[in-house]
């Protein structure tokens, strides 16, 4: 087994960190607040000849308005299908066509549905300050090792776990941050 290095921890303790802010990011995505985004179609399946395809695969998603969603489906005969696909979906959306584009307003939220969305991403942003946190305690465990093991000193320990708590308490705002935002978001009305 090769020994790890310090520059290496340092190395996989900020990609880890990455992946669970980019983690986090798509989860806040797909809480709905008010205000339409395309993103929130993704995964409406729709029947295409016969496979279940995404709903971004068969048409043109655009941003009509804020509160407006505009589908324009790449065949006309794919409008009642995807209609009825969005409308089946368990999002909550009313669709209409007019023509050969499919308009998807977006209800507004009362003000209980709000408190329960800014729940959920508090309970996901905490689920992310845990994760970054046991990557802390992975780290520094390791160079706790690397130190009994006689392969790294107390000094580049002591060095180390200084640059982890950084990364950890710049990680942790950035969190923060987000939550701070999309809560913002959600109670806009």
């Amino acid at each position: 087994m090769a020994e790890t290095t310090i520059a290496e921890i340092k190395q996989s303790v900020e990609h880890k960190m990455g992946k669970t802010l980019e983690a986090l990011r798509n989860d806040l995505a797909k809480v709905r607040t008010g205000r339409a985004h395309t993103g929130i179609l993704d995964h409406v399946m729709v029947d295409y000849y016969g496979n279940p395809t995404p709903v971004p695969q068969v048409a043109n998603v655009s941003l009509v308005d804020s509160r407006t969603l505009g589908v324009q489906p790449y065949e006309k005969n794919m409008v009642a299908k995807i209609e009825k696909a969005i409308r089946d979906g368990d999002l909550g959306l009313n669709p209409a066509a007019h023509g050969d584009i499919i308009r998807v307003p977006m209800p507004s939220l009362t003000e209980e549905r709000r408190r329960d969305l800014i729940k959920v991403v508090r309970n996901e942003a905490e689920g992310a300050r845990v994760a970054v946190r046991n990557i802390r305690r992975d780290a520094n465990g390791t160079v706790k090792d690397m130190v009994k093991a006689k392969t790294a000193t107390e000094d580049e320990e002591r060095r180390t776990q200084d640059e982890v708590q950084k990364l950890t308490d710049k990680y942790i705002g950035e969190i923060d941050k987000m939550l701070a935002d999309k809560e913002k978001d959600l109670l806009a009305v």
